[in-house]
């Protein structure tokens, strides 16, 4: 009954009010939803190479990240529900929303027996008058549904993981609005290239008319001779062709100015700031020109060290604190010793651990993540 005592009356009083004026739930029907959100995600991060292949790098490092635990509280956190794996789930939608939310699911009996993730677009905080959340509004469509955030016993329905919002007190800032500006002007990059291969919008020269009485081009010359080009020579594949021209008819190359440059580099430098916003080294992506590391290895080992570790110790500890009223010490970590990009971290603190004389074998054990001699054994 230790767990039950947590939530008492004296810890409810001496809570600090929240701000509920920035909370997103406003009314019965679920209030404001994040419409921003989803448009960002529509039209930036769904048609973006950069953006999605930054997320994933992450996602899947910690959904494929060997854990550590009692057996039954890592299964429960391996195991798919609807289709979704909870790790790789739970870490896109804090980068790209900045929240996340797991249900746990109980059976009959009362004991958590599924952990699913919801969408984070869809939920909404419902706080009570001092600001602090009590449900959450789940809305598909007109339907709403409210989850409860404790059960009688105290014990966590919802787990509410987010980043930091220095504006908001019950929503998370994800990457995705830093990133926006970015996004927006690789995609648009992306566009013009994709035009200029389409439609030689931006031509390699000038067909010039020049005959020597002086005249001009009829409408009609104009026109069979714009056909005669966008036929003949326009497009992918008359790429190359060479031209025959008479009557006074010449071509003048030209070649690409300042501006085009700029703003090929320009793309570039909007791909590298997407990386940045999401925590990857730009050459995990394929971006050139980046010098900040020695070489992949190091790249690597960066993306685990600044990127992936942090965010999945976040995710392992709200899981951890919020199966603690069904599981006793259900601590979870990453096992550091099974990641192959730390493998020369790892030797080297073995290495050094190891060669410490004035340790004991048990301080050796225990500064290795080692359980004592005999704990754990059958």
């Amino acid at each position: 009954m230790k767990w039950f005592g947590w939530k008492a009356a004296g810890r409810e009083e001496s809570r600090p009010a929240l701000d509920r004026a920035r909370s997103r739930f406003a009314s019965a029907m679920g209030g404001e939803v994040p419409r921003s959100y989803a448009a960002q995600v529509r039209s930036l991060y769904l048609g973006n190479a950069i953006a999605q292949r930054a997320v994933r790098l992450i996602a899947e490092g910690i959904g494929d990240a060997p854990l550590l635990g009692a057996p039954e509280i890592v299964a429960l956190v391996r195991a798919r529900s609807g289709g979704q794996a909870l790790g790789a789930t739970v870490a896109a939608q804090l980068l790209l929303h900045g929240n996340a939310y797991v249900q746990l699911l109980t059976d009959a009996r009362g004991d958590v027996v599924e952990l699913f993730a919801l969408p984070p677009e869809r939920v909404t905080v419902e706080p009570d008058a001092a600001g602090w959340p009590v449900a959450y509004r789940y809305a598909v469509g007109d339907r709403i549904v409210r989850l409860i955030a404790d059960d009688p016993a105290g014990r966590p329905q919802i787990v509410h993981i987010k980043g930091f919002h220095p504006l908001d007190d019950h929503y998370g800032l994800g990457c995705l609005a830093g990133a926006a500006g970015a996004i927006a002007l690789h995609n648009a990059a992306a566009a013009w290239n994709t035009a200029l291969l389409a439609n030689a919008a931006r031509p390699s020269g000038a067909l010039l008319y020049d005959p020597a009485d002086g005249s001009t081009l009829s409408r009609e010359q104009f026109d069979r001779l714009r056909a005669e080009m966008e036929a003949g020579f326009a497009g992918v594949g008359n790429a190359g062709r060479p031209m025959l021209l008479e009557g006074g008819l010449k071509w003048q190359p030209l070649s690409l100015t300042p501006a085009d440059m700029d703003f090929t580099s320009m793309k570039a430098t909007a791909a590298r700031e997407i990386a940045t916003a999401f925590g990857v080294p730009p050459m995990l992506l394929g971006l050139p020109g980046d010098a900040t590391y020695a070489n992949y290895k190091e790249a690597n080992r960066a993306l685990w060290r600044l990127a992936i570790l942090p965010l999945a110790g976040a995710i392992l500890a709200a899981l951890s604190q919020a199966l603690g009223g069904w599981f006793e010490a259900p601590a979870l970590s990453v096992d550091l010793d099974r990641i192959t990009a730390l493998a020369e971290d790892r030797e080297r603190l073995w290495t050094q651990v190891g060669a410490a004389d004035f340790l004991s074998p048990e301080e050796k054990r225990a500064m290795l993540g080692i359980a004592p001699v005999g704990v754990g054994d059958a």
